[in-house]
């Protein structure tokens, strides 16, 4: 469905596991390349989708000197939005439980942002979509962070783990936004590229 862009090296900026499957359903070839010690700092006037769309725009941007000309970079941030607090990766386990614990009972926001990159073109978007949680106890939280590997997640959870299977109540918008890659949107914006 993709086939106009066979004419790029189509290459997903991220270590995320979660990122590379979710791109692997699309059907496009791709590569994973990693750079080190990208900055994910951000001025602390943003809000909301301005913080990974800043971020991924920045991670694209430390790409750029390395790019060939038939390249084709996508870089993404996700960030968990509460009570006009972003919640980005917990520290620790303790950290983890701490940011559960405040999602217990409340909807909030998960941002994604994606950054298209090519030699002469660059294009982003964000995509939010709401979470509702169920009152979470302290046991389920805390199996869930012992049982589980929530500090690769921002907002130290994972949807589609044992947490989202017991405590969301309602998602409105896409799913896999969640996850990481709003993929309904990323499409649309590949077909248009």
């Amino acid at each position: 469905m993709l086939d106009h862009l066979k004419k790029y090296r189509i290459i997903l900026a991220s270590g995320s596991p979660r990122r590379k499957e979710l791109l692997s359903g699309l059907n496009i070839p791709f590569e994973v390349r990693l750079l080190e010690n990208v900055s994910e700092s951000y001025p602390n006037t943003l809000q909301k989708g301005d913080i990974p769309l800043y971020i991924a725009k920045e991670k694209a941007d430390a790409y750029r000197p390395l790019m060939q000309a038939d390249d084709l970079l996508i870089t993404a941030d996700t960030i968990v939005w509460l009570e006009g607090e972003v919640l980005e990766k917990p520290a620790d386990k303790q950290e983890a439980a701490q940011m559960l614990h405040r999602l217990s009972g409340r909807t909030h926001e998960v941002y994604t942002a994606v950054c298209l990159t090519t030699a002469d073109r660059q294009q982003t978007f964000e995509v939010c979509t709401q979470v509702r949680f169920a009152s979470l106890s302290d046991e389920e939280i805390a199996y869930y962070v012992t049982a589980y590997a929530p500090l690769d997640k921002a907002g130290a959870y994972g949807v589609q783990e044992w947490i989202g299977y017991i405590g969301v109540e309602e998602i409105i918008g896409d799913y896999y936004n969640i996850m990481g890659l709003p993929l309904c949107r990323l499409y649309q914006e590949l077909l248009k590229f």
